[in-house]
């Protein structure tokens, strides 16, 4: 699949963020708080502002109240999130740093990168897949493309490939992609940006032909008319967008993809705080109140248990890590 870097974009330095918000429990003075009164710290291996960051500033201050606890969410940005990542696999086991990461630093880096730093089936505790959202595969308003067999038909035929953004080499969507183009026999021109925010504002300009997305960061410009939606990766439709097909119904199969969150501790919890973290983040996750703040942004709650969540990070690594070598993918 042919690569094309936006102008500009390569010289570019990427930023890195390091920023913490403090979440207290209003009942913490006087009481005894999980486990020793200490506060946990959650690392976003990202920037501010991205869906883990938005999740994450969700999660912890009902968090906080169900364990009596100051939660502090703490940003650490830098190489496709393997700095959080990172800092994570050195911290001490006791409960009291966690992360929240998506798949590309759960499951994607290790496939990408030969000097990672960290290896997530042997330095983590997963402890809950928390929620997940489709890709999406959109094109601007003004295209003349309306229909997921139209899509197929003209990536099929036009000569060289047509331009389709991501947010970035080697990023969920770039290998959503990359599944698409293997799977539908079709080809394209991939247009890696730095992160997914230039890709949509490059969509929206029409400067690209099309964009693959998760399905929250692009939901607000569908719903305005500004972007069409073709397809939702998944193993059926979304209950957001009702009318529009997943890829198997045009005869592309193997697209169950779905950009998840995970949280991950240090390896070697102590079980006693490891079920207790697992416990109250379960019962936060599958509030009422937090399902709707997470419809809102586009995800649907997941909230399996430990072993169901580790057991799902190593399959999706495996995954990925065939679709890297299958497509001969690697990062700038």
């Amino acid at each position: 699949m042919p690569v094309f870097q936006p102008k500009g974009l390569g010289s570019r330095l990427a930023a890195r963020f390091a920023t913490a918000v403090v979440f207290c429990s209003a009942s913490l003075a006087g009481a005894a708080g999980f486990p020793d009164n200490q506060p946990i710290t959650i690392i976003v291996p990202y920037a501010p502002g991205g869906s883990s960051d938005a999740i994450a500033r969700r999660l912890s201050q009902p968090l906080a109240e169900e364990l009596n606890a100051t939660v502090v969410v703490e940003n650490k940005a830098g190489g496709n999130g393997a700095i959080g990542a990172s800092q994570l696999a050195r911290a001490k086991p006791d409960g009291h740093t966690l992360m929240i990461g998506a798949l590309g630093v759960l499951a994607i880096n290790e496939g990408l990168y030969e000097n990672l730093g960290y290896l997530p089936r042997r330095d983590f505790d997963m402890l809950t897949i928390a929620v997940r959202t489709p890709n999406a595969f959109v094109v601007p308003q003004s295209s003349a493309i309306q229909t997921l067999p139209q899509f197929l038909e003209q990536l099929k035929a036009q000569q060289g490939g047509m331009p389709i953004a991501t947010a970035g080499s080697g990023s969920s969507e770039h290998l959503t992609l990359a599944l698409f183009l293997k799977n539908s026999g079709a080809e394209a021109i991939h247009v890696p940006y730095k992160g997914g925010g230039p890709a949509i504002a490059d969509t929206l300009a029409g400067h690209v032909h099309g964009l693959v997305s998760n399905l929250g960061a692009v939901t607000p410009y569908i719903q305005s008319g500004r972007l069409r939606l073709i397809t939702v990766t998944g193993d059926q439709r979304t209950a957001l967008f009702p009318d529009v097909p997943v890829p198997q119904e045009a005869g592309v199969s193997g697209m169950e993809v779905y950009s998840w969150q995970g949280i991950a501790a240090p390896k070697g919890l102590p079980v006693e705080v490891k079920d207790k973290l697992a416990a109250a983040l379960h019962k936060v996750l599958t509030t009422d109140a937090f399902r709707q703040q997470m419809t809102e942004l586009g995800f649907d709650v997941v909230a399996n248990d430990a072993q169901t969540a580790t057991s799902f990070q190593i399959e999706e690594a495996e995954r990925w890590k065939q679709v890297i070598r299958e497509g001969n993918i690697q990062v700038d």
